[in-house]
Parts: C-alpha cells; structure tokens; sequence
C-alpha cells in the first residue's frame, strides 16, 4: 500500500511538471480538439445529464464542451467543492454564472442539489492526471472523486466514465489502490480508448 502511494506521488509531480510546461496556446489547442472529439462519443451523444468540471490552469480544457453541451439542450452538472472534500452538485447555467472558489477552482452560483444529485448522470466526466491500459485512473489524491465512484457502487448506478487527457497522460500502469474504479473511456488529441463497449444510456 505504502508502495502504491509514493509511486502515485512520484506519477503526479512528473505529470504536473509536464503540464506547467504547457502554453497558454497549447490548452487552447488541444481543448478544442477535445471538444470536437467528446462531443462525438456515443456516450455524450445520447446522454441527456452529465455531470462533468470545470477546467482549471493547464487542465485538458472543458469549457468549450461545457457550452457545447448546454447548447444541445444537456443537463450539466458541475462539482462544488465541500469542506470535507466530498462534492455537492450545482447545474451550468453558463460561464457568466460560474465563482471563484477554494483551491482556484470555479463553481456554478446556482442552487446546490445535494451529493446525490450526481446519480442522476447517464455520463461523468471525470478529472484525472492519467488512464493506464486497464482503464485505471490516476486522480489529484484529493479523494473527492473515490467518494463520488463510491456513491454510484453504492446505488447500483451504472453511468459512463470518462476522462480527457493530453497524449502522454496515457501511461503503461497507474499504481492501483483497492478502492480504485477503472474508467470506461479516455479521450487525448490523439487517440480515444475504449475499456468496455459502449453499452447505451440506463433507462
């Protein structure tokens, strides 16, 4: 276990040290490229909730599918980050009602629906620093998100999960703890992978 950790902080720095070294240009680019590309996945496609982010500094850009999928008429779903790093769920309402919030993120100003809310999402988006071969996914180490994986284990909820990247944010091996979830897609500039089948929307 101990192992596992200090490989997964060893795994962060280098990545996070790769994605300081970003332009403001490079985000721009590959953020509409992966635009383009999620919003033609199955998954989003069909989906009619989808609980998903708002990227931040050098993250692979979500703003633009954001708008995007407000757009199609898609019920967004963004995080709201609680003092016990659980997260409440808030709807996109555009980037005009979106605040500033603890650890530089933005967050919707809008109602706050519960943690359950996120339940009701046929696709998650999830943040991620990279996806090995098996799906498995390496997080910030905030936890936040093993809480919401949780949630959906818990209540039998089957929705698809899936993390943008840049390229070399696909990795031969992520080290994997027991509570980790693997993913069902990732998506980079260059490439998308599948972990399972595309299975449809739950009913």
């Amino acid at each position: 276990m101990a192992g596992d950790m200090s490989e997964k902080t060893a795994l962060r720095r280098h990545l996070l040290a790769a994605r300081t070294l970003l332009t403001s240009e490079d985000v721009e680019k590959a953020a509409a490229v992966l635009a383009d590309i999620a919003l033609k996945l199955p998954e989003l496609r069909r989906a009619r909730t989808v609980a998903a982010y708002v990227s931040v500094g050098t993250e692979p850009g979500t703003r633009a599918l954001l708008d995007a999928l407000r757009a199609r008429g898609v019920r967004v779903l963004l995080p709201v980050l609680l003092p016990d790093n659980d997260l409440d769920w808030a709807a996109y309402e555009g980037a005009e009602r979106l605040v500033r919030a603890r650890r530089g993120l933005l967050e919707p100003s809008g109602p706050h629906l519960g943690v359950d809310a996120v339940l009701e999402a046929d696709t998650v988006l999830l943040p991620g620093l990279a996806v090995d071969a098996r799906g498995m996914r390496l997080g910030r180490g905030g936890g936040s998100y093993d809480r919401v994986l949780a949630r959906f284990v818990r209540a039998g909820a089957d929705p698809h999960l899936v993390v943008l990247l840049y390229a070399n944010e696909v990795v031969e091996r992520v080290p994997e703890e027991p509570h980790d979830h693997p993913v069902h897609a990732v998506v980079t500039p260059d490439v998308t992978l599948r972990f399972r089948p595309f299975h449809g929307l739950m009913a």
